[in-house]
């Protein structure tokens, strides 16, 4: 026995979400139907309201409401500084340190020619025009430590070495908090190579 089509619709709409595969799709679409429907109806609203009125921010990249989002239209922000970071996720995670000022660029992803993802995708015509705007002095490259994320920062900094931009990489070592034996070896070894003089 088949699914209803609309329900089977559901469940391949659903299989689009990162780490669903048809089984929970499944499950989510039975659930949603079965348990609670004003869920869905909110779920279905938001995700309708989001596609209409969401989309990105012309300076940062990062997904905004307006043309300009509101930190890159704060007036108290370093403009001078311009950070290259990977995900919307890790601008609120930089942003709730309360270390840094400057701007921002969010890729919305990482160099992944296995996955399809090269340049175009994550946007570097639109980094490079930024970061050549006369105004950015320097540029921060606070992508993941992940191979991929690693292959994305050696390839951003040598285009804006052939362009004469100085670039800089967010640093790497121990954890604040961490302790040397529960650290692994790779870890320590990075602390060690990255190690400061103490003032």
């Amino acid at each position: 026995m088949k699914n209803p089509p609309a329900l089977e619709q559901l469940i391949d709409s659903l299989r689009c979400l990162p780490g669903v595969g048809p089984k929970s799709a499944q499950r989510m679409a039975y659930y949603l139907l079965q348990r609670d429907r004003n869920g869905a109806g909110a779920l279905a609203s938001a995700l309708e309201t989001a596609l209409e009125v969401v989309d990105h921010c012309k300076l940062c990249n990062t997904f905004s409401e307006q043309p300009i989002c509101p930190l890159c239209a704060a007036d108290n922000r370093d403009k001078n500084l311009l950070c290259v970071i990977e995900m919307p996720t890790d601008l609120l995670m930089l942003e709730n340190t309360h270390a840094y000022t400057g701007m921002y660029f969010v890729l919305m992803g990482r160099l992944s020619p296995l996955d399809g993802i090269g340049p175009k995708e994550i946007h570097l015509d639109k980094l490079i025009k930024r970061a050549q705007d006369g105004i950015v002095n320097e540029v921060i490259l606070a992508t993941n430590y992940t191979v991929e994320g690693e292959a994305t920062a050696h390839y951003i900094s040598e285009l804006f070495k052939a362009r004469g931009i100085k670039t800089s990489r967010i640093a790497r070592g121990m954890p604040m908090g961490g302790e040397i034996e529960y650290v692994d070896s790779g870890t320590l070894a990075q602390a060690m190579m990255e190690r400061r003089n103490v003032v």
